[in-house]
């Protein structure tokens, strides 16, 4: 699925975005970060409630096509500019993390 499908599957507000026709190669669930870093596959749609800086951090060194900051989560200026910097796709949904996950798997 691209970044695009997904941004509006998920009713997802853009908060720095560089490559929307990005082909997104699985979904990764966790607020863990060690565990992001070791466990998410390159070119995932990472998603999570975090929304500071090293979660771009995490982001870049992890290699995600995508990070979804879930539950209406408030994405601050500073993050959406480092992941800007950064060339981190990153958008919001107001989706709980469940139907976030449940409606990516879906299509």
């Amino acid at each position: 699925m691209t970044l695009n499908k997904a941004i509006s599957l998920l009713d997802g507000k853009i908060h720095a975005c560089c490559t929307e026709d990005r082909e997104l190669s699985s979904g990764y669930c966790g607020d863990f970060l060690s565990f992001v870093m070791g466990k998410a596959p390159s070119g995932c749609l990472w998603f999570t409630i975090m929304n500071n800086l090293n979660v771009i951090a995490v982001a870049t060194l992890a290699e995600v096509g995508a990070v979804v900051i879930c539950e209406g989560v408030s994405v601050p200026k500073e993050v959406a500019e480092k992941a800007e910097m950064q060339g981190i796709n990153l958008f919001s949904t107001p989706l709980d993390i469940f139907q976030a996950v449940k409606t990516f798997c879906q299509n």
